[in-house]
């Protein structure tokens, strides 16, 4: 156990730097389109954002605004068709992740960069035993025996809290709780010593105290190995106990990215000013007992409405955001919007 836990630590400290280095993932200007019979969809559309060496990004936003498939196409996971990386750059370590061939991508997913997906049920394999599914990531990506990957398995299973881990390495997913299968899933993306790990929306199935223990697990791995999280939810709780960075998404593009604490204190974008003031507190309820929502939904990416994508369920829209779409800029130092309101030529 102790071994691994050394071997982690190093493995990830090895790719970190200091605070002023470079981005340990930069995504530049991002496009990612479905082609379909109703037309083209462009899911993800001009999108930037870095994450550095140590930190947690959360990226934010309503279902269907492009969080999910920023991540997959990370990962070089869209499927073609009817999916296509039409632009942009995504720098890991300096190297461009879109032109690398599917040989090259196969020796960076679950080794260099691990990705946890929401439902772990449909995630893990239901004929093959837990243990030996994270034994063979680890096969796969290292220079290790099968009795060595199975031992790696389950000094994961014990590094991740998971109670008796020589026994539950032998369970089927079936036969483990929604705790313990994202549990598996996380023992699963740390066990090649990955130096980012992308969790999209891992606690959203379980309850609210398997989903704390969860989050405090990622914490503590984190502060302990120095993995670089990219944390996708739609949950502004868990953004302000995970994350340090905040990157918040609407029909493909994105609207704000800012410091957690200058997010939370002074949201500058309408949408996520309405995000917050969506958030569960008895002083926010109306006075028929409900909670503050935004009004309208998201538009159909096949049919966005001209100028600012939020202008038709904006409170503040001017003239000029049902006419252009406003550009992304740098308001004050690390806090960029995308509004109207705050563009300095219209100021």
């Amino acid at each position: 156990m102790a071994r691994t836990k050394r071997a982690v630590i190093e493995t990830a400290q090895a790719g970190r730097a200091g605070p002023d280095s470079a981005p340990m993932l930069s995504v530049q200007n991002l496009k990612t389109y479905f082609y379909t019979d109703e037309g083209v969809a462009a899911a993800v559309d001009d999108v930037t954002y870095d994450i550095k060496p140590g930190e947690t990004l959360a990226i934010v936003g309503e279902s269907g605004c492009g969080k999910s498939v920023t991540a997959l196409s990370i990962m070089r996971l869209i499927a073609s068709p009817p999916g296509r990386i039409e632009g942009g750059k995504i720098l890991f370590q300096g190297k461009d992740l879109v032109g690398f061939s599917e040989k090259e991508m196969k020796k960076i997913r679950g080794n260099r960069i691990s990705m946890i997906f929401q439902e772990p049920m449909t995630s893990l394999n239901p004929v093959f035993r837990v243990g030996r599914q994270v034994a063979e990531a680890v096969s796969l990506h290292q220079d290790v025996s099968s009795k060595e990957a199975w031992t790696r398995a389950v000094e994961m299973f014990k590094l991740v809290g998971i109670p008796s881990p020589a026994e539950r390495a032998r369970d089927y997913p079936h036969q483990l709780s929604g705790g313990m299968r994202q549990r598996v899933m996380i023992a699963m993306a740390l066990s090649c010593h990955p130096v980012l790990m992308i969790a999209d929306e891992p606690t959203t199935a379980l309850d609210v105290t398997i989903q704390a223990q969860i989050l405090e697990l990622m914490n503590r791995l984190k502060a302990e190995v120095g993995t670089s999280i990219m944390l996708i939810t739609h949950d502004l709780g868990v953004v302000a106990e995970m994350a340090q960075r905040v990157v918040v998404m609407y029909a493909g593009v994105v609207v704000e990215t800012a410091e957690v604490k200058e997010l939370f204190a002074d949201p500058l974008h309408p949408y996520t000013s309405g995000l917050l003031a969506s958030l569960p507190r008895a002083d926010r309820l109306t006075a028929r007992g409900r909670l503050t929502a935004i009004p309208g939904i998201v538009p159909s990416l096949f049919r966005l409405p001209p100028g600012c994508r939020f202008s038709d369920r904006c409170l503040r829209v001017i003239d000029i955001c049902r006419k252009e779409e406003p550009p992304l800029e740098a308001i004050r130092d690390g806090h960029q919007v995308r509004c109207w309101l705050y563009t300095r030529n219209e100021n």
